[in-house]
């Protein structure tokens, strides 16, 4: 692959950089990832926001701009963008024009900035702000910021070259991003954490302004699989109409928790496990457990009325417990937890004995339960208004003190909470029990 470095003579801050990063290259060294790239360094006269076009002069595949980075309210910052407008060309290029984005290599950039930033440095995506727009070539920026002291800050600089020298993409998840301030928090959160990669980020100010046609040059340009909204830093009706537009489009909509249990599963394993749900369950949301590895997708059939039970006794004692597992989970708002998971075919043995444990264990410690056999049987007293009021006593404190298994009394006589109980009994059936307790 080859890589064009670029950098302005203008820019203190990209300057810095550069000589960090020939500094590390110079004498004897380890070979950094990006070393196993063509690099061609390039410095320019004019301000890097305006050179569009600057790719039709160079051979290369991709372009890492070193640069600085201002702010009307300046903190300590190391950050990684793609460049266009999604509205008005304030700084350079075209309006509602985007060039080509390279999110696995801005995901990779990141997360070292993230190890080697220097302390009092956050670490950053910014949101699509500024030119060049007119590129054919996929680029992204790297910047230090947000002053004079900053871009003049040695140790800043050699964080960013650090950085850039030994960024290595990935197995990522393309993403556009919708929502958020100028530096994109949660969408930086979640490419720290997750193979979320960003391209192109709108903030939350330009929402309102989306139509379909932009929305599908900001996944075009990025290369997008998905798409992921900072639904919090959306107004309600503004967001409505955003997803609406982005499922229009055939866009789907990734959420944090989806991204933070992906795991090594491949999109195309992904999109198989989809629509093996949607076969079991028409309509049903796919939620990710534990990380799965890639391969092929079973279902995993569970026993419904153990299920069912365990649900009952401790739905957070489940939900904990899946958190666990390399399943998915489906899902409808009127029922959230069916007892067909998806799991990949390698697992479906192991998966459905740890199910199988999970829920007799959780039916165990909560509930009066016997065992006979492969019969788990679970007993369960409640409390009887209809004994109570036979029973003479009135509505009030005393049905809440018998169903908190206190006694009351009722004139000269006391009430047990007993004697105001009905008993029933569950019968399931699992076969080799014993191997789950």
């Amino acid at each position: 692959m080859k890589i064009a470095i670029v950098s302005s003579l203008q820019d203190p801050g990209g300057s810095t950089i550069h000589r960090a990063l020939l500094a590390l290259l110079a004498g004897p060294h380890e070979i950094y990832p990006l070393e196993r790239h063509e690099l061609e360094h390039h410095r320019v006269q004019e301000r890097l926001i305006y050179k569009d076009r600057i790719d039709r002069d160079m051979d290369a595949d991709l372009i890492i701009f070193l640069s600085r980075h201002s702010s009307k309210n300046p903190v300590p910052v190391l950050t990684v963008h793609v460049t266009g407008n999604i509205t008005t060309a304030d700084f350079g290029g075209l309006e509602r024009s985007l060039p080509p984005a390279a999110p696995e290599w801005m995901h990779a950039v990141l997360r070292e900035l993230s190890k080697n930033a220097p302390p009092g440095y956050r670490v950053a995506y910014e949101v699509t702000h500024h030119g060049p727009s007119e590129l054919r070539t996929p680029s992204l920026f790297v910047e230090v910021g947000s002053t004079e002291k900053e871009w003049q800050d040695e140790a800043a600089g050699m964080a960013v070259a650090r950085s850039v020298l030994c960024a290595d993409p990935l197995n990522c998840i393309p993403l556009v991003g919708f929502g958020g301030t100028h530096y994109a928090a949660r969408q930086t959160h979640i490419a720290l954490n997750t193979r979320g990669a960003f391209g192109h980020i709108a903030h939350s100010r330009e929402v309102p302004s989306l139509d379909a046609a932009m929305i599908d040059q900001m996944v075009e340009k990025t290369g997008a699989v998905a798409a992921y909204i900072d639904r919090k830093a959306i107004p309600g009706k503004d967001l409505a109409t955003l997803e609406s537009i982005i499922r229009k489009n055939g866009i789907m909509i990734l959420s944090e928790g989806d991204l933070m249990h992906f795991g090594e599963i491949s999109w195309d394993t992904y999109q198989k496990i989809l629509g093996l749900a949607k076969e079991t369950v028409p309509g049903c949301t796919v939620i990710l457990h534990g990380p799965c590895p890639d391969g092929h997708p079973v279902k995993v059939e569970m026993d419904p009325p153990l299920l069912e039970e365990a649900w009952r006794c401790n739905p957070r004692a489940v939900i904990e417990g899946l958190d666990t597992l390399p399943l998915v989970r489906l899902s409808t708002s009127k029922k959230p937890i069916w007892p067909s998971f998806i799991t990949i075919g390698e697992n479906s043995g192991n998966v459905l004995h740890d199910l199988i444990s999970l829920c007799v264990n959780i039916i165990r410690r909560g509930e009066i339960t016997f065992v006979a056999g492969d019969h788990l049987t679970i007993s369960r007293r409640r409390f009887d208004p209809d004994r109570a009021r036979d029973l003479g006593i009135p509505r009030g404190p005393l049905y809440g003190q018998l169903m908190n298994g206190c006694p009351v009394r009722v004139g000269d006589r006391v009430i047990t909470p007993e004697m105001v109980q009905t008993c029933s009994e569950r019968r399931i059936h699992i076969p080799g029990l014993e191997k789950y307790l």
